[in-house]
């Protein structure tokens, strides 16, 4: 009887040299380290870079990620490290998959989060079907986010590091992708490891940034990006309060969003006012006083659900949840409605819940990701 070969860090049982794993590089350190230290640790790496968005323009643009400064620095890596690298044109299927969807989400009066759409829809879709294409054993990212191996199979857990933790970018990841996806940076404790495992291997990125702007949104200003792409959509409204009485005028819905105080030229009206819903169809955005903005039960759809047992075999999940990039998970209750939409019941109620961002469920107790769905008006 032949003896079984022990599994090698990426979960496979087989020599390093005889595992093939596709490295998704953005240019910047996270991936780049990836590469580098699978490389070091003997696989087959082949590096493959994704260009989303218009070349020329992205040449000249600093602080995102897939932008052309960063397949030039991806290639150098690979260069360097000695495995091969390619970058493909994914511009058409980005535009299609994301940026539209963003331009008619805005426009809608929601705030999208496209990160989850480019994960779900290019990354995680397109480039590993590409990497499968490539007879990759599997596929690894730069993500700070933990795959553990569960009673039922692969897991997705937060990032050691909360900081770092990249789990509301990637609650879309299904059951099918976790199998094929490794996380190689989840457990570090810091992004100063990172750094140092770069200088180890002498890679040009060492202290390269990180990308800060979403990448086809130039210095954050979404409401420049929407007129680019829809002219005409900022045509000017009117702001009022609840009972529907006009306070000012306000050059165009796009410019606002659910909680904003500043900016809204309605000044000496007492006691401070909030946005607390948009009507584009009225071209109207609608303010009141800060409590208005409290949420306690939020409307869930396209729900990914990556529980063991399935979402509506109960009346109702004891968990936590995120409902924006930057919040904290919070405690409440996932009460299904069918096997992908639910409403959020939170505990504690939130300010500035806003159709378009994601409600990320999380374990009442624990790191594992649950899945999570999009909030929309109800």
């Amino acid at each position: 009887m032949p003896m079984e070969l022990p599994l090698n860090s990426l979960g496979f049982a087989k020599p390093p040299a005889e595992t093939r794993v596709v490295v998704a590089m953005s240019g910047g350190v996270d991936s780049s380290v990836v590469a580098a230290m699978l490389k070091e640790e003997g696989y087959d790496v082949v590096g493959v870079t994704l260009q989303l968005y218009d070349h020329g323009a992205a040449l000249a643009k600093k602080g995102a990620c897939c932008a052309g400064l960063d397949i030039h620095d991806a290639r150098r890596v690979a260069e360097a490290m000695g495995f091969p690298h390619y970058v493909l044109d994914y511009e058409n299927t980005f535009r299609e998959a994301v940026i539209e969807e963003f331009a008619e989400a805005y426009l809608a009066g929601a705030t999208p989060v496209p990160c989850i759409r480019c994960n779900e829809r290019v990354k995680f879709k397109d480039l590993l079907e590409t990497a499968k294409d490539l007879e990759a054993d599997c596929m690894a990212t730069g993500h700070y986010i933990q795959r553990k191996i569960g009673a039922t199979g692969p897991e997705l857990h937060c990032a050691a590091d909360a900081n770092r933790d990249q789990s509301y970018f990637l609650f879309t990841t299904t059951p099918e992708q976790l199998a094929f996806l490794r996380f190689p940076l989840g457990h570090l404790p810091s992004k100063a490891e990172t750094r140092k495992l770069a200088a180890k291997y002498g890679l040009s990125v060492a202290d390269k940034p990180d990308s800060q702007d979403i990448c086809f949104v130039p210095n954050g200003s979404y409401a420049a990006v929407i007129e680019k792409l829809r002219p005409g959509a900022a045509d000017p409204g009117e702001v009022v309060d609840l009972a529907g009485n006009v306070l000012g005028t306000h050059r165009g819905v796009i410019h606002y969003t659910i909680g904003q105080r500043r900016g809204l030229g309605i000044s000496g009206h007492g006691d401070p006012l909030y946005v607390v819903k948009l009507d584009p169809e009225a071209r109207r955005v609608i303010v009141g006083p800060k409590e208005a903005l409290a949420t306690k039960v939020v409307p869930v759809r396209e729900i990914n659900w990556l529980g063991d047992a399935p979402l509506a075999s109960r009346a109702e999940w004891p968990v936590s949840v995120r409902i924006r990039s930057t919040s904290l998970p919070q405690p409440a209750l996932l009460r299904p409605l069918s096997d992908t939409t639910a409403e959020v019941e939170l505990l504690t109620p939130e300010e500035g819940v806003s159709p378009g961002q994601a409600c990320v469920f999380y374990e009442s107790e624990g790191t594992r990701i649950l899945g999570g769905g999009w909030i929309w008006k109800g």
